[in-house]
């Protein structure tokens, strides 16, 4: 199998985990509890943590080797980039957590269901930006990335996709939209995905020396949506201890993807 063909598949795999995730709206009757949307919150926070360390930070410092003491100034200058590219899109972008009662950013007219769509999509632009910047840095011959680390972390974004998926269409479903449109407000959401993978990689082949900042820019993005959104989600209410184990789960689930496959 070619390079361009593996990147391809890796690309695809997220955005088929959101799929699956959102066509959980044909069989599931009932939407889903707050315990449970709080332990997917948890598990994806887990994933994503570990995945913005071993798969991005730490190849991200170790590209750049031959700075000696100062090979963290990459890491750190694309980190804060990509914390405050993700601020503002906070701030410019309408959208409604599913269990809020309280839109965020802009005032718009736009109704409920989108402004949810619109969360679940502002959460899932980091994501396809880490997995287009480590196809990148796999097809320039990065010898930090590999044809398994990037699939590692592209099983590991998929895998947290699937409840994301269900979080989104089955909320839209109760919300009153068919079972066809919140499937597809459930995928639309994650369209976003493999779409920023393949402008990533574009960019970054054109701009190859500027690879340890794109890997750590999607990891600042990564968790600010993390500390941002899912803990504070994970941890509200009664029997918070269920997102913190769900935490660590995610986390010990990414963690064991990346260094068996990478």
């Amino acid at each position: 199998m070619t390079n361009e063909m593996n990147a391809v598949i890796g690309i695809a795999i997220p955005f088929l985990g959101t799929s699956l995730g959102a066509a959980c709206v044909f069989f599931m009757k009932r939407a889903l509890g707050e315990l449970v949307r709080r332990a997917l919150a948890g598990f994806a926070a887990g994933v994503m943590v570990a995945a913005s360390i071993w798969s991005l930070l730490i190849p991200a410092i170790e590209q750049m080797a031959g700075w000696g003491k100062l090979s963290f100034v990459p890491a750190f200058v694309g980190f804060w980039i990509g914390v405050l590219f993700l601020l503002v899109l906070d701030h410019l972008i309408p959208h409604m957590h599913v269990g809020s009662s309280e839109a965020e950013g802009p005032k718009t007219r736009l109704k409920r269901p989108t402004m949810m769509v619109l969360a679940v999509t502002l959460h899932n632009i980091p994501e396809g930006m880490a997995v287009g910047v480590m196809y990148a840095g796999f097809l320039s011959g990065s010898m930090q990335i590999t044809a398994a680390s990037a699939l590692a972390l592209s099983l590991g974004i998929a895998i947290q996709n699937f409840p994301e998926g269900a979080i989104i269409s089955m909320p839209l479903r109760a919300e009153g939209a068919s079972k066809r449109q919140a499937f597809l407000g459930g995928v639309l959401s994650g369209v976003v995905e493999p779409i920023g993978a393949v402008l990533t990689i574009l960019a970054a082949q054109l701009i190859v020396p500027l690879l340890p900042y794109l890997l750590s820019f999607a990891a600042g993005a990564m968790l600010y949506v993390v500390v941002e959104e899912l803990i504070p989600e994970m941890s509200q209410g009664r029997h918070s201890n269920v997102g913190t184990l769900l935490f660590a789960a995610g986390f010990s689930v990414m963690m064991v993807l990346d260094v068996a496959l990478g």
